[in-house]
């Protein structure tokens, strides 16, 4: 996701424990992965970014390689939407709030007279999205202030299970990119920790990333809002705040990166200009090799094909830079067998 207003099961064996030290024991036979490619990321393409791909793994997974990476410092970030999942028309964290609007405006009667909410409950997205990011703004914070952590867990998986695609009439969760989750497979089997880093909220992402992509919470870097910790009949809470303190965008996807993990990436994916400096911190770091990935839309049929001129996942100066940063841009439409599982 590009900004905090912006939002199937991967078996257990993938989970490693971030920090480990020990050996991989894939590293002694990693370089049997180029044996039969056909056999690893299934879902796409052969050619030449399947192959950089495996390139990268087998050098920096392989005992005795001059590009060797110890496992604990085999860190790939991976932004979320438009990388790991969809996000057109809107992003589907927003489309979770509009719901939330929705469901307790009983309780807000005045919401038929204020903006953006009138707009909302009419339907009328045009007037909401010409609000900007101060009409996303208000709508976040009434949506998702005033829950505890719990409550706005369970509400954000009731409506994960539930919500459809506008377009698509898929569950949203259904509509992660099969090949991104097998590049997350890949990746742990050779030992690598992997993080999304993304402008979502990390309340939201953290509810559902875990089943959808295998990646646990503590793993998940977002956009943070404010809490309040409450000690009340002998239970302790922390209830979510209308604020935010700390937006896990564009410049802020480094900072979060250092806040939460503390080591910069050797791997990153991306799919727009939101993700440009987390690219640019990645690529250009010193010392081990390293791999930065930019995931373009260029897919109508069965997906999406937008960049310059987006609104939602706008990509333009991440586009046009990518090659001065040797930076691997990824055709959907060309490198993608399958989009969704």
């Amino acid at each position: 996701m590009k900004s905090p207003f912006s939002s199937l099961i991967v078996s257990a064996f993938f989970l490693l424990v971030y920090g480990c030290t020990s050996t991989n024991p894939s590293d002694k036979n990693t370089s049997q992965a180029t044996a039969d490619s056909s056999a690893v990321l299934p879902s796409w393409q052969e050619g030449a970014t399947k192959q950089s791909i495996i390139n990268f793994v087998t050098k920096t997974t392989t005992q005795g390689s001059a590009d060797f990476i110890p496992v604990a410092d085999r860190i790939a970030c991976f932004d979320n939407d438009g990388t790991l999942w969809s996000e057109q028309p809107i992003y589907f964290q927003l489309a979770f709030a509009i719901y939330q609007i929705n469901k307790t405006a009983p309780k807000h009667p005045e919401w038929k007279q204020q903006q953006p909410f009138k707009a909302i409950l009419a339907g009328d997205m045009k007037t909401v999205m010409a609000g900007g990011e101060k009409s996303l703004g208000a709508i976040l914070a009434a949506s998702h202030a005033g829950l505890t952590t719990e409550q706005f867990t369970q509400s954000v998986k009731d409506w994960m299970a539930n919500a459809q695609h506008p377009t698509t009439q898929k569950r949203f969760n259904a509509m992660i990119y099969q090949p991104m989750l097998e590049l997350l497979q890949y990746l742990h089997k050779h030992g690598y920790t992997t993080f999304i880093v993304s402008g979502g909220g990390v309340d939201f992402m953290r509810a559902w990333a875990e089943e959808a992509y295998g990646i646990p919470p503590h793993q998940v870097v977002g956009s943070v809002g404010g809490y309040r910790y409450e000690f009340t009949d002998g239970k302790a809470s922390l209830i979510k705040l209308p604020e935010l303190t700390f937006n896990d965008d564009k410049a802020g996807k480094p900072v979060g990166i250092q806040r939460s993990i503390g080591k910069i990436p050797v791997f990153a994916a991306g799919n727009s200009d939101g993700d440009f400096e987390m690219l640019q911190y990645t690529s250009t770091a010193k010392g081990y090799p390293r791999m930065s990935i930019l995931v373009h839309h260029t897919d109508s049929t069965r997906e999406w094909a937008y960049d310059r001129k987006s609104a939602i996942g706008h990509l333009d100066r991440a586009l046009t830079e990518a090659p001065n940063y040797g930076w691997l841009v990824v055709d959907m439409q060309q490198d993608w067998k399958k989009i969704y599982p």
